[in-house]
């Protein structure tokens, strides 16, 4: 059978992000794709213009209505703006006793954009992490979830232990974009370096640095991609490593439209290119 996942996110005018980007990464896996959308943007290339928030009643109805119809194999959150939309889709996914969740905290976007409200991201780290299967920060999510500076290797995977600490199943901080390499410093170089901590071991994954600047989407896609691979009954470290080996060959091959960062091609197919796990 179709494994069904749902991603709960912001719509992203655009296409190249949040919920566009899920269900195009959703349908590179063969899976069925469901949505739950929490906001919609004014969205370009070059940033965010505007977000209205959704009734957090409606997000709450609109996962109800998937979840009354479909048995959903593994879901994603991205950006939950409002401490109350957290709170609805917390609500929902303990009532709904959804499996597999990939809590990507979406705060910051690729352009620099903040994403979340402040009051919101302790409503985001007492009550989405204990719910994740993994969470998926980037550095600069991860510095600001666990209060660390995350300019050395051991510094980031010492906040993997504390994300997992704070009651995530497994924390993957992702290292790939070139704001990354600016914080990180010594920790990431020519590869694009990925730190998974799975609650007893550590494990990077590594793929070659595209070097094209910045690109846009990146990181939900990985989330979406990782999600998808656990609904198809993969384990984690093997969904992350497919979700790796996909976002790259989608990075390689990203088209040249727009003026600002460049979005992925999401229509590559999700087979092995030459990202590795370590």
């Amino acid at each position: 059978m179709t494994a069904v996942v749902l991603t709960i996110a912001g719509s992203d005018s655009c296409g190249g992000a949040g919920i566009q980007a899920d269900l195009k990464t959703f349908a590179a896996f063969a899976v069925f794709g469901t949505s739950a959308i929490t906001a919609i943007t004014a969205q370009n290339t070059r940033g965010v213009k505007a977000i209205a928030n959704l009734d957090p009643a409606f997000v709450a109805a609109q996962i109800d209505a998937v979840a009354d119809d479909f048995t959903i194999a593994a879901a994603k959150t991205g950006m939950l703006s409002r401490t109350e939309i957290i709170g609805a889709v917390a609500d929902r996914i303990r009532m709904r006793k959804i499996p597999d969740v990939v809590v990507d905290p979406v705060m910051v976007a690729a352009s620099g954009d903040v994403l979340l409200e402040p009051d919101a991201i302790a409503m985001m780290r007492d009550t989405m992490l204990p719910l994740a299967t993994v969470v998926t920060p980037n550095l600069r999510e991860a510095s600001i979830l666990t209060g660390r500076d995350l300019s050395r290797r051991d510094a980031i995977r010492e906040a993997a232990r504390a994300l997992v600490g704070l009651g995530a199943h497994a924390a993957l901080i992702k290292g790939g974009s070139p704001a990354a390499v600016a914080l990180a410093g010594d920790a990431q170089n020519h590869d694009a370096i990925d730190v998974l901590y799975d609650g007893r071991n550590f494990h990077e994954f590594r793929a070659p640095r595209v070097t094209i600047g910045r690109v846009h989407g990146a990181g939900c896609t990985l989330s979406a991609a990782i999600t998808a691979a656990l609904a198809r009954k993969e384990g984690l470290e093997s969904a992350i490593d497919a979700a790796k080996r996909y976002v790259t060959l989608a990075i390689q091959n990203a088209p040249q439209i727009g003026h600002g960062s460049r979005p992925l091609n999401h229509s590559v197919s999700a087979l092995p290119t030459n990202a590795k796990r370590l």
